[in-house]
């Protein structure tokens, strides 16, 4: 089993899904991990199964679309632990419908949380990281920012433009101070359907993330994998897809 003793890590969209799996098995593993979510008390709750189960883990209030919640998180983590190792932005929002539906609130709202969210955390973190001569960025994006799907351009748009910053990062961060890595998740389990305002659609997404999703979990390895990496070892992006067989 990988270790990762002695890492500190934030993880921003921690109240449920991927950001809860990733929480715990990187508190697991030997991490210390700082949940930031908007729901206070889910974060709060999961940070005390961690603490409880023997794992180092706090939390802080976050709303991605506001730099300065980034700022405080980052302040936060270094505060409690001296510095802070890993950002991981995986906080995300998928209302998506038709483009004739023309549901220009869903669409800023995917912009804001997805893609301005993520740049918020760049901005938070990159100093700090210059500061203390290495950090690590982990985003999760999305296998529909490679493939677009009838009803998910704006999500996708938002996507594949995370996954531009973030190749744009690593190509700028010559001087290997700063760590980039891309995680690109299909269908997973999560409630992410959840934001969707067609009931339809949302109901038929959800069918298809119970038939063909894979477990939170599984992007939560992917995290460890890319997180335990020495510092000389760079994953630029993994991509986490469910296994079809006919």
């Amino acid at each position: 089993m990988l270790s990762l003793n002695g890492k500190i890590v934030a993880i921003t969209g921690a109240s449920g899904g991927i950001g809860e799996a990733t929480a715990r098995l990187l508190a697991q593993r030997g991490a210390a991990v700082v949940l930031a979510a908007r729901r206070s008390e889910r974060i709060d709750a999961i940070a005390q199964d961690i603490r409880e189960e023997g794992g180092r883990a706090a939390t802080s209030v976050v709303d991605v679309t506001k730099a300065e919640d980034l700022r405080r998180l980052v302040s936060t983590t270094v505060e409690r632990y001296d510095r802070i190792d890993v950002l991981v932005n995986n906080a995300g929002i998928a209302p998506i419908s038709p483009l004739a539906d023309l549901d220009t609130e869903g669409w800023s709202a995917m912009i804001d949380v997805n893609l301005r969210g993520m740049l918020n955390g760049v901005a938070a973190a990159l100093p700090v990281f210059r500061e203390q001569g290495k950090g690590h960025l982990v985003s999760i994006v999305s296998v529909a920012g490679l493939s677009v799907s009838p009803s998910m351009a704006v999500y996708a748009a938002t996507k594949n433009a995370v996954r531009t910053v973030h190749e744009g990062l690593r190509t700028e961060s010559t001087d290997g101070v700063v760590r980039t890595t891309a995680i690109s998740p299909g269908y997973i389990r999560t409630d992410l359907a959840d934001s969707m305002a067609d009931p339809d659609l949302r109901d038929r997404t959800r069918e298809s993330m119970d038939a063909m999703g894979i477990p939170p979990a599984a992007v939560a390895r992917a995290v460890a994998f890319a997180v335990e990496q020495p510092d000389d070892v760079e994953i630029g992006e993994i991509n986490v897809r469910p296994t079809v067989q006919a």
